[in-house]
């Protein structure tokens, strides 16, 4: 009894994909198909088709067309090889003549079927259908990896940006202390230049006597009277 309950892998889709495509391209039925995967995978005919219709379908629409085109085509050419050939006589002249079939140009392929395009649709091969199901399942496969990379250069961005504002607040911050020790360095420099100021005045005045200086609160010198 088939009782598999783990999921469906890629290589499983894919052999399920290539067995349907297969029997429709040979004028089998999908049950067919679906049984014949089963066999293969150890799952039920049931699974197989609610696999197909559910999930993979949507994926091969274009191989469906073109393996029913085969179809078509091959039971045309089975037609026609099994007509008699006509026969007709004229006067002192006998001849036969054999249906010929017509080919028909095959429709070109949509732009997600470039594997298939330029080869006759009835000399498509089991090998041409493997090569457009891998190069389907190869472009989503890069697809997701272009989706990982935009996700992660979006994080990094983002970090980026994070560290920027940063540095700018430190670079501020170190602006702000600048100024202030800038103006602190002022205050010095004329208090200086007044206790110089004062000295000279007071050498001026009395060369006898040492001038006496006090610091307010306000950090200006000013002369004690004697």
């Amino acid at each position: 009894m088939k009782v598999r309950q783990d999921a469906w892998s890629e290589e499983d889709d894919l052999l399920l994909a290539e067995t349907v495509l297969r029997h429709i391209r040979e004028g089998g039925t999908q049950l067919q198909a679906f049984d014949e995967v089963g066999d293969a995978l150890n799952r039920t005919s049931a699974a197989c088709g609610f696999r197909w219709n559910a999930v993979v379908r949507d994926k091969y629409e274009d191989a469906i067309k073109l393996a029913k085109k085969h179809r078509k085509d091959r039971k045309r050419k089975l037609a026609q090889e099994a007509k008699p050939a006509s026969s007709y006589t004229v006067p002192s002249t006998s001849f036969t003549t054999t249906t010929k079939p017509v080919y028909q140009a095959p429709p070109s392929l949509s732009s997600d079927s470039n594997v298939l395009s330029g080869v006759k649709e009835n000399e498509i091969s089991m090998n041409d259908v493997i090569q457009f199901l891998q190069s389907m399942n190869g472009r989503g496969h890069k697809e997701s990896l272009l989706m990982q990379e935009n996700e992660s250069l979006k994080l990094e961005n983002k970090e980026l940006k994070l560290k920027v504002n940063e540095l700018e607040n430190q670079l501020n911050k170190l602006k702000e202390e600048h100024q202030v020790i800038e103006e602190d360095y002022q205050s010095i420099i004329q208090i200086m230049n007044r206790a110089r100021r004062m000295a000279l005045m007071d050498e001026e005045t009395d060369d006898h006597h040492s001038p006496a200086f006090r610091m307010d609160k306000n950090g200006n010198l000013e002369k004690i009277a004697k």
